[in-house]
């Protein structure tokens, strides 16, 4: 049964790095239908807020699931590096969608554009998927909580610090894009603060977000939550910021880089 276990996750760990590259290729020719986006034929709708919560409910549920069949369930280096995660994760699963609801409940416009069921099913896949490659990490195949010299804390500390700095920016961006939209009632030019310097600053701090991750967890897996995240991410902000020059013209800075400051 251990066997099965360690080979179960040693592929699922393979097929999320396998998983980077075509997502990044695909995205760069194909955007998923939903928000700025969006387009008809694909298929049944269901509301964004709802979406959202299914999306990223593994995210909450599975580490309270795997945790305790774990070898480090009790151990309390094990239960602080898996809380960040879930911080951002309670953050998303709860908390955004309540935002993104209230913020639609109050806009000007009398419609609401869905989110597609299927790849709100996508979404809960590959959020399961990765879910269970991190807190079984953290869980049970980390090994070297007691024998890295005190490294442990070093790299816990690091990536923190990395990370809250990208959580405050996603949380400050994503804050930004709904009360403009709610006060605008559609698509206007964020500006001020991160927007000054790219046009997807939400999605800039989720990447730093996860680098500060994988040096916490200092391990393959969370390397690789990081390449998909940049995989998935920066296509998509580079269509964001293609979409933003066609519509508004020269009324876009042109100085804005999608996603990474002063590079992409």
């Amino acid at each position: 049964m251990a066997l099965l276990d360690q080979s179960f996750f040693h592929y699922s760990l393979l097929s999320y790095f396998l998983l980077g590259p075509p997502t990044f290729i695909a995205l760069r020719f194909f955007q998923f239908p939903y928000g700025k986006h969006n387009r008809l034929g694909w298929g049944p709708t269901i509301p964004p807020p709802l979406a959202w919560f299914i999306m990223e409910s593994p995210s909450t549920l599975l580490p309270l699931i795997l945790f305790p069949f774990g070898h480090h369930f009790t151990n309390p280096k094990a239960l602080v590096l898996m809380s960040p995660y879930l911080l951002h994760y309670f953050h998303r699963t709860f908390i955004y969608p309540l935002r993104i609801y209230q913020s639609t409940s109050q806009q000007n416009t009398k419609t609401t554009i869905g989110f597609p069921l299927i790849l709100t099913f996508n979404g809960f896949l590959t959020q399961a998927l990765n879910t269970y490659i991190q807190a079984r990490w953290v869980s049970h195949y980390k090994i070297d909580y007691d024998s890295d010299g005190g490294l442990f804390w070093w790299k816990f500390f690091g990536g923190l610090v990395v990370f809250l700095w990208g959580m405050r920016i996603n949380m400050w961006a994503d804050t930004a894009l709904l009360v403009l939209k709610r006060e605008s009632g559609g698509y206007k030019v964020p500006r001020g603060g991160w927007f000054e310097l790219v046009t997807c600053p939400n999605y800039f701090g989720e990447i730093v977000e996860w680098l500060g991750w994988a040096v916490m967890t200092w391990s393959w897996a969370g390397f690789g939550f990081f390449l998909y995240t940049c995989s998935n991410l920066v296509p998509r902000a580079c269509a964001n910021h293609k979409w933003y020059l066609q519509k508004f013209g020269e009324d876009y800075p042109k100085n804005r880089k999608a996603v990474i400051p002063f590079l992409v």
